[in-house]
């Protein structure tokens, strides 16, 4: 009797559980479980969204790794954009921070105007930016070439153009600052006064008090800025499109990556094969291979949690 009893209790105890979990497990059942499923199955496929899918094989993935032109050029400039422009805004948004919370006077403001080109919109800031930085009518090498300094060709560039992107990110550091201020005014004042007591000088007391404690928050993000560098798609295309002249409209088709494939990146692989070309099989494969880089990168990043500790113990 008392045998039953408890297997009761466990069995109410168990549906009490699923019952308040519920809610994550259907969310994570329709919004991951099953479209990361459709994706493998339709990466096997071919499918134009209008007749019923075919089996394939791994034609798809044959055709992505070895015949599309644009997919190595692509992962290569993602993988660019997360080493480089991952770690420039890590640095920067720390740096900026780091030199806010020592402001005594006006901090206030210095935190408004880093923060208020975040809070621009994506497509009207990289405008901007293609405007600024044109190297025939551009303010910015119209300065340096007054000043004797070799102006680039930016946007039009292809050594340059992934540079001015990184330039556009590091401008809208305003939430990478916000978090590492949060962190950093959350330093215990005592360590610091203990590390000067001891003789620390001000790279001692950064690098052994203030990194080893904001360290989680560089992990977040680094984590962060990898999946969203991931899923970079808008600055790229719109920077591309401006810096090339070309007016999208009605029955004209924009192949990305202006100028010579050195701002093409995975996302817009996706959009192009899957709404463009109406080739979803193609496009899954690449979706899997976005999301194959994400989850290495940030397993990487995890397992490496522990040695993130910036002081060197």
């Amino acid at each position: 009797m008392t045998t039953v009893t408890l297997a009761s209790k466990r069995r109410r105890a168990a549906l009490v559980t699923a019952a308040f979990m519920s809610p994550w497990l259907i969310g994570f059942a329709v919004f991951f479980a099953y479209p990361l499923i459709s994706t493998v199955y339709f990466s096997f496929m071919h499918y134009n969204g209008l007749q019923p899918p075919a089996w394939r094989g791994a034609q798809n993935w044959t055709y992505v790794f070895r015949d599309y032109p644009y997919f190595w050029p692509a992962l290569r400039n993602t993988l660019w954009l997360v080493v480089v422009m991952v770690s420039l805004r890590v640095v920067f948004g720390l740096g900026v921070g780091l030199l806010i919370t020592r402001i005594r006077t006006g901090a206030g403001v210095f935190r408004t105007l880093f923060y208020l080109p975040y809070l621009a919109p994506p497509v009207a800031a990289t405008m901007a930016f293609a405007f600024l930085l044109n190297p025939g009518t551009g303010p910015v090498d119209s300065i340096l070439e007054a000043i004797g300094l070799p102006a680039p060709g930016w946007f039009n560039d292809p050594v340059w153009s992934k540079p001015a992107l990184t330039l556009l990110a590091l401008w809208g550091i305003g939430d990478l600052m916000v978090i590492f201020m949060a962190a950093l005014l959350d330093v215990p004042r005592e360590q610091y006064e203990a590390a000067e007591l001891d003789g620390a000088s001000a790279w001692q007391r950064f690098r052994f008090v203030t990194l080893p404690n904001v360290s989680p928050i560089v992990l977040f993000a680094v984590v962060t800025g990898v999946i969203q560098t991931m899923q970079y798609y808008t600055q790229p295309l719109i920077a591309g499109k401006v810096a090339s002249g070309v007016i999208q409209g009605a029955g004209t088709q924009f192949e990305p990556g202006y100028p010579e494939r050195s701002t093409l990146t995975l996302p817009q692989l996706v959009y192009n094969l899957g709404f463009q070309r109406f080739d979803y099989g193609s496009a899954c494969v690449v979706a899997l291979v976005l999301f194959a880089l994400s989850m290495a990168f940030t397993a990487f990043l995890m397992r490496r949690r522990g040695g993130l500790n910036l002081a060197g113990d």
